[in-house]
């Protein structure tokens, strides 16, 4: 039996920068029509929001998706209105975000942030499919999706995510380099914290798979200075150092996109709606909304998955196959974990005073 179509919303609101229409968004539209997101037999109706200034363009975009004949794409809703373009969606990619320019103030980008991600949650709220799943791209991307969640509270806190799994991807390519090895035979490798320059990559539980069997990433490094220094500096910079190269940001963060999302429904049967393995016991990170840490853990030096110190925020986790483990944390770490935590904390003070 023919499975249903699945509605998956792909947004771009960004004043005078057309993030749908734009090279992430852009492409990200056919990959998902043609089943790379959620597999060859899974029919879709694509749903694209956008700001009015590119209703034109959007409209372009429909017209080369309806042109393309992809087997799998059951439908295509183009609009500029929120109401519309959330009804009965079952996955929602939140690409778009106002972009930092020069001579804003901080506090001027997240209200414009805070002003985007509410309206649309509210729009999700009251008209998305029930269990509707959301990933959260734009910048600053902890910090949105936890502000989507505050105002779509009908969607479970577990479905609301933001992508983090780009800055893994990262530190497995440079312990690969660095090691001169494939990155498949790297895993474990924790990012912790907030989407930016204080993320900490952490390789203390990290494996890289060997001939004699498995061997800590931090034994076979065997080079401290340069993974507490040029590795965590590398990861936490690498969205910068791409766009200094290039000229503009990276786009292979759609692919990580689509590989995710695709992951996650996989896993729909086991409960973990969003985690990703990629065999046995592999950990990898998403943006997950965490209530508080259990400050005993911290004081004897462990730290529990799933539990953090982070009041009422989104930070990124690591998740395992099987419900989160206590693992031990270094001095190193804590204050790493501190770092990133406070910036978590500043951002989420700065947001909801822009509610106000």
């Amino acid at each position: 039996m023919a499975k249903e179509p699945v509605r998956v919303l792909v947004t771009g609101a960004a004043e005078k920068t057309v993030a749908l229409v734009g090279q992430i968004g852009y492409a990200l539209v056919p990959m998902i029509a043609r089943g790379v997101m959620l597999g060859t037999d899974q029919p879709v109706i694509l749903h694209m929001l956008d700001i009015p200034p590119a209703a034109e363009a959007l409209n372009g975009v429909k017209m080369e998706l309806v042109d393309a004949a992809f087997p799998l794409l059951k439908g295509v809703v183009a609009t500029t209105d929120a109401v519309e373009a959330c009804t009965g969606v079952n996955i929602a990619v939140m690409v778009g975000g106002f972009p930092r320019k020069e001579g804003m103030e901080r506090k001027d980008v997240m209200s414009k942030n805070v002003a985007i991600y509410k309206s649309q949650a509210s729009a999700l709220e009251k008209h998305a499919a029930a269990n509707c799943k959301v990933l959260v791209v734009a910048n600053p991307a902890n910090t949105n999706a936890l502000i989507l969640k505050e105002f779509a509270p009908s969607i479970p806190e577990k479905n609301i995510t933001c992508l983090t799994r780009l800055d893994h991807n990262r530190a497995l390519g440079q312990v690969s380099e660095r090691l001169n090895v494939p990155v498949s035979n790297v895993k474990n490798v924790i990012i912790w914290g907030n989407h930016s320059s204080t993320q900490y990559p952490d390789v203390n539980h990290a494996t890289l798979t060997t001939s004699a069997g498995e061997k800590p990433v931090r034994q076979i490094v065997a080079d401290d200075e340069w993974l507490h220094g040029e590795f965590i500096t590398t990861v936490q910079q690498r969205g910068a150092a791409i766009i200094k190269a290039r000229k503009l940001s990276s786009a292979l963060v759609l692919l990580v996109t689509t590989y995710v999302i695709g992951s996650l429904e996989l896993r729909r049967a086991l409960g973990f709606l969003w985690v990703y393995t990629l065999m046995g016991r592999t950990m990898c990170q998403l943006g997950l909304f965490i209530h508080s840490l259990s400050l005993a853990a911290m004081e004897i030096g462990q730290l529990c998955k799933g539990v953090c110190r982070l009041t009422s925020c989104i930070t990124s986790a690591c998740y395992l196959n099987r419900p989160p483990q206590c693992l031990p944390i270094d001095d190193l770490s804590r204050k790493k974990l501190d770092l990133t935590a406070e910036e978590l904390t500043e951002e989420k003070a700065l947001a909801y005073s822009c509610l106000t």
